[in-house]
């Protein structure tokens, strides 16, 4: 016949007292615990790799630089020496870039250590930009500016006043206060 309430806090010591259950599994150890020798080692030997360098981009080669290139990974060859960098450079800078290798190989160096940078390789491609510190408050393209005051206002009247109304000359007020803006 079953139960209609719970057991007592007796009662429930009792059948637990009677079963014998199995002792709980043990969670596995920490994989990183021990390999974090390893892990050491591999970083003094091999460093950082394109992930520190992909942090500093900007600092590294400069802001002009960074609009156009990405770092994508560091190559290292199997007879030793130093390693390629592949960089990702959008379509029309690729040329660019080119001819200013030898001095973004001698940046990447300063930055990684001497010699780990023998050669660029050039993949040309989208470069995703990292956002600056600027402007990452406010989305690209959708950065407001304020009113301009009444008296650029009302020369920006004056000089479209002989025009008939319509939409030319609405697009002619938008275009005027955003030129006028942007002094």
């Amino acid at each position: 016949m079953p139960r209609r309430s719970l057991p007592t806090p007796a009662e429930a010591a009792e059948i637990l007292a009677r079963r014998r259950t199995r002792p709980p599994r043990r969670p596995p150890p920490p994989a990183g615990k021990p390999l974090t020798g390893l892990i050491k080692t591999l970083d003094a030997k091999f460093g950082e790799g394109v992930g520190g360098l992909a942090a500093r981009w900007r600092e590294v080669v400069g802001e002009q630089l960074a609009r156009r290139t990405e770092p994508v990974k560091l190559i290292k060859p199997r007879t030793g020496g130093g390693s390629v960098l592949e960089l990702r450079v959008e379509g029309p800078a690729a040329a660019l870039i080119q001819h200013q290798a030898p001095e973004i190989i001698d940046r990447a160096n300063v930055f990684l250590g001497a010699g780990t940078v023998a050669k660029l390789r050039i993949v040309q491609g989208a470069v995703r930009t990292a956002a600056t510190p600027a402007a990452s408050s406010t989305p690209r393209g959708s950065r407001r500016l304020g009113p301009l005051d009444a008296a650029a206002e009302a020369r920006l009247a004056d000089g479209l006043a002989d025009l008939p109304d319509g939409p030319l000359k609405l697009a002619l007020l938008k275009l005027g206060r955003g030129v006028m803006r942007g002094r």
